[in-house]
């Protein structure tokens, strides 16, 4: 009754672990303004493809064009501006990657399909609707996969570049057979899982593929300003970068299965190492 009592144990703790907690910021907050103003620099793309789709209806082709390079140009540096200044660590709830999936639906995919129909460079009537349904069902498709970017940074199918595809339909004056065969070819290609280089984020020949993907660009403002008889010298040097992202893509890819062949599978457990 009056003995001592018995000291108090306390539980033993495991092996801590450090708990990373994600940086708020207020809204308001420089920082904060600043994440703002790269959503607000995405968000112009679906502004941009708005435009692209009133100069489709209005048939005015190169404005369509001119109006697509900057939003080419706005999806190439987005990216890099919320790495830059940590977007997503400053306001952790709003969903940029989202943002950035519906604007580039609208611009590589939605307004490019319009262009194409109104253009004249799709058959008439119903074949030609057909076939513009093409895109914009595989591309919903392919952007509601969770693996169409991979870990490694590639894209997973054809990365629905159905502006450029538009942009060669028009540089080239193809015809509605032509444009309709690469647009089930690459419609089926989304299907298929190949990976394509994601220039911005690759890890092999960055620096390289992104020099040269500036001066795609460049010769698209050249092939542009000189429609509708673009000189063939740059549509050559044009094609060439198409050439050279597509073999990258596929010897990169051939790379990728021979080093998932190569890698050791894990040991068996037995019931003796289980021991």
């Amino acid at each position: 009754m009056g003995g001592r009592r018995p000291a108090r144990t306390r539980p033993s703790r495991g092996p801590t672990t450090e708990l990373t907690v994600p940086r708020l910021t207020s809204t308001w907050s420089w920082s904060g303004l600043r994440a703002w103003v790269v959503h607000g620099y995405t968000a112009t793309g679906a502004i941009l493809a708005l435009l692209i789709v009133l100069a489709a209806v209005q048939g005015d082709i190169a404005r369509a064009l001119w109006l697509g390079l900057a939003a080419l140009f706005i999806d190439g540096t987005d990216g890099m501006l919320a790495r830059r200044f940590e977007v997503k660590e400053r306001l952790p709830w709003f969903d940029g990657a989202l943002l950035d999936n519906i604007v580039d639906y609208l611009t590589y995919v939605f307004a490019p399909v319009v262009l194409l129909l109104q253009g004249g460079y799709l058959p008439g009537g119903a074949a030609g609707t057909v076939v513009a349904v093409l895109p914009l069902v595989a591309s919903s498709y392919q952007f509601c996969r969770v693996d169409a970017k991979t870990d490694d940074h590639f894209f997973l199918g054809f990365p629905s570049y159905w502006n450029v595809v538009a942009f060669y339909a028009i540089a080239l004056d193809l015809g509605p057979i032509v444009v309709s065969t690469i647009i089930v070819v690459c419609a089926l290609l989304v299907l298929v899982p190949i990976g394509y280089v994601y220039p911005s984020r690759m890890l092999v020949l960055r620096i390289p593929t992104l020099v040269l993907s500036g001066l795609w660009l460049v010769t698209y403002a050249l092939i542009v300003a000189e429609l509708p008889h673009p000189n063939p010298v740059v549509v050559a040097l044009s094609l060439a970068y198409i050439v050279y992202y597509n073999a990258l893509s596929l010897y990169l890819e051939v790379k990728r299965r021979q080093g998932r062949r190569e890698r050791p599978l894990p040991k068996p457990i037995t019931y003796e190492s289980a021991r």
